[in-house]
């Protein structure tokens, strides 16, 4: 079992990064809110880690802190929640934010992240509401970072460039340099522009 990987961050975009350690370059999938927390490429990194073996595929997906990995390893327990989609809400939504809204049985916050539907969203409240306490979570959100608001703004600067006609994989590389460009940017309306202009 991998726990962490440490070493070089030899490239980062917003869904991944490769960390060169004892000579290999180790590819993880990350969720938004780990990308924000990433030093320069260049610099070195230490990722806690969550390796996942299957017959056909062996994927590491790497985390900042303790309490991303640990959400993630909650939502993959919960029937009918891989891997990516447990990324792909932990990237749509902030720890507290989301901890709240299933402390609270809030399915329809949650069914509004991309790639969740409504069912899924319930089995998630239903599965999770006693692993997760409703004090915390609202403590959690009160003392939000600008990190946590910072991962929901990305995401839906992806889904805005998605919806002017750019796949997926091209307007996660636009926010990428935006965000490593400008680490300052504060609100999704700028973050497009950015991106937009850029390709002028």
């Amino acid at each position: 079992m991998i726990a962490y990987v440490k070493g070089i961050l030899a490239e980062k975009s917003f869904d991944r990064v490769i960390v060169e350690a004892a000579g290999v370059g180790y590819e993880l999938f990350i969720p938004v809110s780990t990308f924000d927390k990433l030093p320069r490429e260049g610099e070195e990194v230490k990722l806690l880690a969550w390796h996942c073996v299957r017959e056909d595929d062996e994927t590491l997906f790497g985390f900042a802190t303790a309490p991303e990995r640990e959400m993630f390893l909650k939502l993959t327990q919960v029937s009918g929640v891989g891997p990516k989609i447990a990324i792909a809400i932990l990237s749509g939504s902030s720890i507290g934010e989301l901890s709240l809204a299933i402390a609270s049985g809030n399915a329809k916050r949650i069914s509004a992240i991309k790639g969740v539907g409504k069912k899924t969203a319930e089995k998630i409240c239903v599965e999770l509401k006693d692993k997760v306490n409703a004090i915390e979570a609202l403590a959690a959100t009160s003392r939000s970072s600008k990190d946590d608001v910072k991962a929901p703004m990305l995401r839906d600067a992806i889904l805005a460039l998605s919806a002017l006609g750019f796949n997926e994989e091209t307007a996660n590389k636009m926010v990428t340099q935006v965000v490593q460009e400008n680490p300052s940017v504060s609100d999704v309306e700028t973050v497009i522009r950015l991106a937009l202009s850029r390709g002028k």
